[in-house]
């Protein structure tokens, strides 16, 4: 098997390091140069970066170094149990450099220097479902880096699927990647948008890293070992999160592909028995795989899909899903719509047991929440077991 850090030197044998530990100081180091590499290629001609690094004197270039560290895969996640050390530390290297390949296109976009051609758009389903050939660029380099590190895994990408049928989860070691989650956003250069990268073990999400290069924000979540946003852990279900209710809620939804008559129907008449029940206000952003981070760290308390054909798919879920179950949050089906939604016991799958593969989705900050918000979001048909 080959590993992500395999071609770094290993002259440090003879201070008497056992194997192990020689490993986990490379690894360490190995992240540590790709994430200065990678801040300044992808920030030093931001505009943004005014705010970190243009500050002028020791105040900005102390505030870089806090940045570069932020970057760094915090220690409780490369702790003694994990069962992806290796993945997580390459998954992380591989995100900020495709985060990387984004910036041009942002910095450029509605200036004199930006060429729409660079991002050479073709459509998959219809108009609104297209790829640029950065997220072909991404999506090639991810996966070439998996294959050279860990040849026998499976990996499935948004990309590479295209409009065929996505590949079956399988119990093998799998990545899910979807090489930017907000495309559209990314086109038209709102902020709003990601790298996601995820990792399955046994047939299920274990392991999801996040990047957006436009917010400079990176989540690791790894099973078992927590949720991390910028090297800081993300508060878990307790204070305002766990006493949160849908009538001072911030509540997400995306509208998707879905035109027909039918679809729009049920999306629209979703949003309005919301409104008509009471909630703070509502959000749509773009970028579902972001939407679930924010529902992690408490910028939104819930995000559903899934009223009609706009459900996501795997690459849509596997990273953020890992985010949110490690900072306590409560994931599950909006509504069944056959057997592999439900459990051995018939009920609905959730948390680490959801099914990727569903047309639907709810997310939420607190359990008590997420079925307040279900019941109301479905109205008359909360109740059906299948659709």
């Amino acid at each position: 098997l080959s590993s992500p850090i395999s071609h770094l030197p290993s002259p440090i044998s003879h201070l008497g390091m056992s194997n192990g530990a020689m490993k986990l100081t490379l690894a360490a180091a190995a992240v540590t140069a790709v994430t200065s590499l990678v801040y300044a290629s992808a920030f030093s001609a931001s505009s943004r970066s005014s705010r970190v690094v243009g500050q002028g004197g020791n105040n900005g270039a102390k505030a870089k170094h806090q940045q570069q560290q932020h970057f760094n895969v915090p220690p409780e996640i490369l702790a003694g149990g994990s069962e992806c050390r290796e993945e997580v530390i390459l998954a992380v290297r591989l995100a900020l450099e495709a985060g990387g390949n984004m910036t041009q296109h942002y910095d450029s976009k509605g200036t004199a220097d930006e060429n729409i051609d660079d991002l050479d758009i073709s459509t998959k389903m219809n108009d609104s479902d297209f790829a640029t050939a950065i997220d072909v660029k991404n999506e090639n380099f991810i996966m070439s880096e998996i294959n050279s590190h860990f040849p026998t895994h499976q990996i499935i990408g948004e990309e590479t699927t295209g409009t065929g049928t996505v590949p079956p989860l399988t119990g093998e070691k799998t990545w899910i990647i979807d090489p930017i989650d907000g495309t559209t956003n990314f086109a038209a250069g709102l902020p709003l948008s990601c790298v996601s990268i995820g990792f399955c073990l046994r047939g299920q999400p274990y392991m999801g890293v996040v990047y957006a290069p436009m917010t400079n924000e990176l989540y690791i979540a790894v099973r078992g070992k927590g949720a991390y946003r910028n090297g800081v852990r993300l508060l878990e279900c307790t204070g305002e999160k766990a006493t949160k209710t849908l009538s001072n809620a911030v509540v997400c939804f995306e509208f998707g592909y879905a035109r027909t008559e039918e679809g729009v129907d049920n999306m629209v008449d979703a949003v309005r028995r919301l409104l008509k029940h009471g909630l703070r206000t509502t959000r749509t952003l773009g970028s579902g795989v972001l939407d679930i981070c924010y529902v992690a760290c408490g910028r939104m308390d819930v995000v559903y899909t899934g009223m009609a054909e706009e459900g996501w798919k795997p690459w849509d879920y596997c990273a953020g899903l890992v985010v949110a179950m490690e900072a306590g949050c409560t994931m599950t089906h909006l509504k069944t719509h056959d057997e592999t939604d439900e459990d051995d016991g018939g009920n609905t799958r959730s948390g680490y047991e959801f099914n990727m593969y569903s047309k639907s989705m709810i997310c939420g900050v607190n359990q008590k929440l997420v079925e307040e918000c279900r019941k109301v979001v479905l109205g008359p048909y909360w109740d059906i077991k299948c659709w």
